[in-house]
């Protein structure tokens, strides 16, 4: 008898097997250009701080709600117009958790509010990524490499968590009141801001610095990398790409139901359509920061926000439009997004 050959098991990998490409630092800069550029045509300074940190905390929501839509069609190939439902799925969990904490909420005290936020964060993450993975494994696996049918079936998957969410918690907008000691502002000479705004930049900042660690840190997060990067390859090595599918969509629709309890506090309010109403800013950070790249959906998260609030500022009748010009504007000077995958 002939004894049957050992199998082989993949090649152990370690997060610097793929060489570091240089940092492009001309999209960075964008973001502290457009800042001074805006302050003479807004002329008022204390007005200029206020408007920037407003941006920063808009675009460090868009960029938690985008970041995980970005890895899932970078690394996935799927056009999920979905996402908005987990979204607002995430939202309205975090009111249901926050309501029964009422008392945390209006307590003046910083550890009792911030305890009742990230219990609810924790929550909206929780049933997002559930929610996640059931719709990757339902709804989207068998429309894998069919962008037209995936199109108009997590579409048809975004009207019909709609509906249920009206059959749930019903039709109304619910309030959602910030906690009592995240209300009000924080001057900064004549400049006033929220604070909830600064608690929203630094939470976005530090999701930010744990998925870059994770990427370029991790066995995981080589993986990914490398998956979005060249599959095949991955997949010729002996590595299941299709578990880091699985694990990357469950993230990003997590990252989706934390930045809906987020946003929700930024409005105080929650309603079936936020979720679909967003969709439009953050495919426009999808398609600016370049297909699968988180560094370039959190620069092109920042630039959205503050050119969103910029222009509302000077010119509110054009604010909805600036955004998709922003986006016409970088994809006539580098078409395929400020930091473009390969093979994207």
């Amino acid at each position: 008898m002939i004894a049957p050959a050992p199998a082989v098991s993949p090649p152990a990998l370690a997060a610097t097997d793929i060489p570091a490409t240089p940092l492009d630092k001309i999209p960075l800069l964008l973001i502290p250009a457009l800042m001074l550029i805006s302050l003479p045509f807004i002329g008022s300074f204390p007005s200029w701080v206020t408007l920037t940190v407003a941006g920063l905390a808009m675009g460090m929501m868009i960029f938690v709600m985008a970041s995980g839509l970005s890895l899932i069609f970078g690394l996935m190939d799927v056009l999920n117009f979905a996402h908005g439902a987990f979204i607002t799925v995430g939202a309205y969990v975090a009111v249901s958790v926050l309501r029964p904490l009422a008392g945390w909420m209006s307590a003046d005290s910083v550890l009792s509010n911030t305890a009742a936020v990230m219990i609810a964060m924790a929550a909206a993450g929780a049933v997002g990524g559930l929610l996640g993975w059931f719709f990757e494994r339902v709804i989207v696996r068998p429309v894998y490499g069919q962008h037209l049918k995936q199109i108009l079936i997590t579409m048809g998957g975004l009207i019909v968590a709609e509906q249920l969410i009206h059959v749930i918690w019903g039709p109304d907008m619910i309030p959602l009141p910030k906690p009592q000691t995240f209300r009000g502002g924080i001057a900064f000479g004549d400049a006033s801001v929220e604070k909830y705004r600064l608690i929203a930049v630094a939470v976005g900042a530090l999701i930010f610095v744990a998925m870059m660690l994770i990427l370029n840190r991790t066995r995981l997060g080589l993986l990914i990398r490398a998956g979005v990067e060249d599959r095949e390859m991955v997949e010729a090595l002996g590595y299941r790409v299709g578990r880091v599918f699985v694990g990357v969509f469950v993230a990003g629709a997590a990252l989706a139901g934390l930045g809906g309890t987020l946003w929700a506090l930024y409005e105080e309010s929650v309603r079936a359509t936020m979720g679909a109403e967003l969709m439009i800013l953050i495919f426009i950070v999808v398609i600016i920061g370049g297909l699968g790249s988180v560094g370039g959906c959190f620069v092109a998260a920042l630039l959205v926000g503050l050119v969103s609030n910029y222009v509302g500022f000077l010119a509110p009748k054009i604010a909805l439009g600036s955004t998709i010009l922003l986006m016409m504007l970088v994809l006539l000077w580098r078409p395929s997004g400020l930091y473009p995958v390969a093979k994207r």
